[in-house]
């Protein structure tokens, strides 16, 4: 058995189970599910075939600084060159410039893929086309005709350059200046680092968008303004081969991401096009930013799906001890270790992290694809962006759990480089970090998403939880249907009540947001296994016609497995978490910086 287990396989059928019977929408401007099936499993064969067989070489061989130029890992470059040239990169951006017009459902499903089959791959993709999504909402028509086709296209590839050494989620200490010279053209000058393929081979050009300050301009993040810096720029000829003064002056040595160059750049009086209105930079900036937060949410479910396979395919193979319910595999000397319990318990918490995530991510998905409707309903707009934050730093927490799984699944052998154990989880925890680390998700959830708008986003998906709870008809579900109501009522509850406390302290929210952050994703995900079992268990009972594939009984009645796992060994996690996020600010605040150093 062990021997047939791949290094990564495409979860398709579980993909296909959350295309066709959990999303709403059932077909696009023509195209069916049955489309988008046959697109997932070509992007499935890609990477498959050209993205796992590289990602250790490109882990081991990293990039190249040189005098201001940033070489690729070859079979990387060349990979990212047929990805481009095949079509891949603007699966969801609008056809009128360049773009396929397909749904998110089915670009965040390729985007879970390409994170894990090769995390260091994947980071380009996705900040072109999160800087093309910021072009497209706040770009003049100029910009748009000029840069979008390219950047679709995967000719060219695109940045956003926002931290500066002295300022990390802190956008408002920003020094990077811009310097009107002209009408639309000016100056930028500064330093930004951390910039994910700041320069590279693998594109004929790269399209900065750069968050920098024009003179006089308001103090902290409402003086900000974004701007469009490519590295080159046309000559007079039409020809785009003039360098524009924009510098990689090196690259970082990180604990993963090895293929994928994080560099520090220059910009020394570099020419800039506006992005939007002057001194609205921050508004521009975060169309980007929450589509690569969305985007990260990915990478915490691909961490943990390849953390389960990986695990699956050791649990499978190793023999140690035997089975405390008596001998399974006579004919060894030991038995598989995936029969003892322990084991199956880490093996079904990855599992469950990655399909329920998954299921999540569709969801968001779904409303992403609402969101850029015109008159998209405003409430489903707000339920996006109570989500965002959830999905970021609750996902990329548990997907780095799952490879911190996975390496305790290996034992000694997790912690050698030669079984790519260690490599998951040096490359995911740079997920946890970038779009803002899990706090900065947390303050947001709770600051700005629930008590901000006096929970008004939470209630409407509460409500969702609520009726999930009352039309669960199965009796094979009904306690965990009565659960989920139960977390329903109280998780509104909880925001109130460390609302009143902040009310005469601002700490208190800070205090209690991470907890609350977790509290919501172990809850937020608790209601798409419910939804995921009912489906599965109606579609077992022949209560429920299929949309299309039929799936095998061992199949769903996996899934009816699974969320009960979830129920009863995961959730109550979130019970931890209401008490940490209850006990207030003191034992936190109240021990001095003196007590701290000792």
């Amino acid at each position: 058995m062990a021997e047939q287990l791949p290094e990564y396989r495409v979860p398709l059928k579980d993909m296909q189970f959350l295309l066709n019977e959990m999303s709403d929408d059932q077909g696009t401007d023509g195209v069916t599910n049955e489309d988008l099936f046959f697109i997932l499993e070509q992007a499935a064969r890609f990477a498959e075939e050209e993205l796992v067989p590289i990602n250790q070489d490109g882990d081991t061989n990293g990039c190249v600084f040189d005098n201001g130029k940033v070489t690729l890992p070859a079979k990387l470059r060349d990979a990212f060159r047929t990805y481009a040239e095949g079509g891949w990169m603007g699966l969801s951006m609008p056809e009128q410039f360049g773009g396929q017009g397909l749904p998110e459902r089915l670009s965040t499903l390729v985007g879970e893929i390409l994170t894990s089959a090769n995390h260091s791959f994947s980071m380009t993709p996705a900040l072109t086309m999160s800087a093309s999504r910021a072009i497209i909402g706040h770009g003049s028509d100029e910009l748009k005709e000029t840069y979008l086709e390219k950047l679709l296209t995967g000719t060219w590839t695109g940045t956003m350059c926002l931290t500066e050494a002295h300022c990390g989620s802190d956008l408002g200490l920003i020094r990077t200046s811009a310097e009107e010279v002209s009408e639309s053209v000016y100056r930028i000058k500064g330093n930004k680092i951390f910039i994910s393929s700041g320069q590279h081979d693998a594109a004929d050009n790269i399209v900065h968008l750069v968050l920098a300050r024009l003179k006089d301009a308001p103090k902290g993040i409402k003086g900000l303004s974004l701007f469009l810096v490519p590295a080159k720029l046309k000559n007079k000829a039409g020809v785009w081969n003039k360098k524009n003064e924009v510098h990689c002056i090196g690259i970082e040595e990180k604990m993963g991401m090895h293929a994928n160059p994080t560099c520090s750049m220059s910009f020394e009086g570099a020419e800039g096009y506006l992005i939007g209105k002057p001194n609205r930079g921050i508004n521009a900036m975060f169309t980007m930013m929450n589509e690569m937060r969305l985007g990260a949410s990915l990478q915490g479910i691909g961490l943990s799906e390849r953390s389960f396979q990986k695990s699956l395919q050791y649990a499978v193979e190793r023999t140690q001890m035997r089975s405390l319910g008596g001998v399974k595999a006579p004919e060894k000397e030991a038995d598989p270790i995936i029969v003892h319990p322990d084991v199956r318990r880490m093996l079904l918490t990855q599992k469950v992290l990655a399909e329920g995530g998954r299921a999540m991510a569709q969801f968001c998905a779904d409303l992403l694809d609402e969101s850029h409707k015109p008159g998209a309903d405003k409430e489903r707009v707000e339920l996006l962006g109570l989500l965002t934050p959830i999905a970021k730093g609750f996902l990329t927490d548990t997907g780095l759990a799952s490879a911190d799984l996975a390496i305790q699944m290996y034992g000694g052998h997790g912690f050698i480089k030669e079984t790519g154990a260690e490599q998951l989880f040096r490359d995911g925890r740079a997920s946890t970090l970038y779009e803002g680390t899990t706090g900065i998700q947390a303050l947001d959830l709770l600051g700005r998403k629930v008590l901000a708008n006096q929970g008004k986003s939470l209630l409407s998906f509460t409500k969702l939880m609520h009726v999930l709870s009352k039309k669960t008809s199965s009796e094979k579900l009904g306690d965990l249907a009565d659960t989920l109501s139960g977390y329903s009522k109280e998780w509104p509850q909880l925001a109130k009540q460390v609302g009143s406390k902040a009310i005469g302290d601002f700490e208190e929210v800070g205090a209690a947001s991470y907890d609350f952050l977790m509290y919501s994703g172990y809850v937020s995900l608790a209601y798409f296994w419910l939804k995921m079992a009912n489906v599965a268990q109606e579609l077992l009972d022949g209560t429920r016609h299929p949309n299309g594939e039929t799936f095998d009984r061992d199949f769903l009645d996996a899934k009816v497995k699974n969320a009960r796992f979830y129920f009863e060994r995961i959730l109550p996690r979130a019970r931890a978490h209401k008490e940490m996020m209850l006990a207030g600010k003191a034992s936190i605040m109240d021990i001095t910086e003196s007590q701290l150093i000792g």
